[in-house]
């Protein structure tokens, strides 16, 4: 198994990835080939076959394991393979688990340290509602833990969203002792719950892909939803407390073009909004430079709007 970020340029392999996205476009010229995305456990590699309808060139789907045999480039400052061949595998010539890309972080460390942080919570009602999910909810539970917090971008590995979330929380934790308007409570249950819609908006690996709710609601308004059963099933639950709760979900992108459908109204809400995007930023950035030994320019980056490069540690 060569795995991924072990890849040079100038190599020739055959190698079996998950094939978890495939698209056919035209060259300036008309001429068709194949865009790929290749996926294993320690990340993912452009493909190419700039020749598909080659004898050499098997059918194949999205999400099938394919022995590829090809040359590995560079494109800007990004390794890509050429494909020459490629045939489906068959059971017994790979392991599903070699093609998960993985939190390299304990998951039930995560967790435990997690679940502190609801114990953390005083008031009864905020602290019930989280362990609705979180303690009470088994497959939930078990789902959360192994769930990625994003297609693409930031996270998009299992254990992504415990990952995500606890560092979202530890990053609300300083700011409520920095910033004594903050209650405490209510930040710390959103930011727990702020991404919860996500284990209902993604698929499981090796898909990882929107399911029809992600597509046709979203993870803010999957997880309002899923705040407003928790609510339901706690007697007495306050009216207004409930709203703001679920205020600091809806608004904890930010800005309306961000997908939120309101924009942070409470301190809360903002404090989550910060810490949420702090924690996506950063881990995108420790994504752009992993595996990436220079200090030269990378180029400009479409998310960031601007071009990047690593300093020396």
């Amino acid at each position: 198994m060569r795995y991924i970020n072990t890849l040079h340029e100038g190599e020739t392999i055959r190698n079996v990835y998950l094939c978890k996205g495939k698209r056919s476009a035209e060259t300036r010229n008309g001429k068709p080939y194949d865009n790929l995305i290749l996926q294993d456990k320690t990340g993912t590699l452009d493909g190419k076959v700039w020749d598909p309808n080659s004898s050499g060139i098997a059918d194949y789907d999205e999400m099938d394991f394919i022995e590829v045999y090809g040359e590995v480039t560079s494109y800007n400052n990004n390794l890509q393979l050429n494909i020459r061949q490629i045939r489906v595998a068959q059971e017994g010539e790979y392991v599903a688990a070699d093609y998960m890309p993985t939190t390299e972080k304990s998951q039930d460390g995560m967790y435990q340290e997690l679940l502190g942080y609801i114990r953390q919570i005083k008031n009864e009602y905020l602290r019930k509602a989280v362990e609705y999910y979180f303690v009470e909810d088994e497959a939930f539970v078990k789902r959360f833990k192994a769930h990625s917090a994003a297609k693409t971008v930031h996270h998009g590995f299992a254990g992504g969203l415990l990952e995500h979330t606890l560092s979202v929380v530890r990053f609300c934790e300083y700011m409520a002792g920095a910033y004594p308007i903050l209650n405490r409570d209510l930040l710390y249950a959103a930011a727990i719950c702020h991404d919860i819609g996500k284990t209902k908006e993604l698929s499981s690996f090796p898909e990882n892909d929107y399911t029809d709710d992600g597509q046709l609601l979203g993870h803010i308004v999957i997880g309002v939803e899923m705040i407003g059963d928790a609510v339901r099933a706690i007697p007495g639950f306050p009216e207004t407390l409930a709203s703001e709760l679920k205020h600091c979900i809806i608004a904890h992108h930010g800005e309306l073009e961000y997908g939120s459908p309101k924009k942070p109204a409470l301190a809360e809400a903002l404090a989550l909004n910060f810490a949420d995007a702090a924690d996506a930023k950063m881990q995108t950035l420790t994504e752009i430079f992993k595996d990436k030994n220079t200090t030269e320019w990378l180029g400009y980056n479409r998310l960031f709007e601007s071009n990047l490069r690593k300093t020396k540690l």
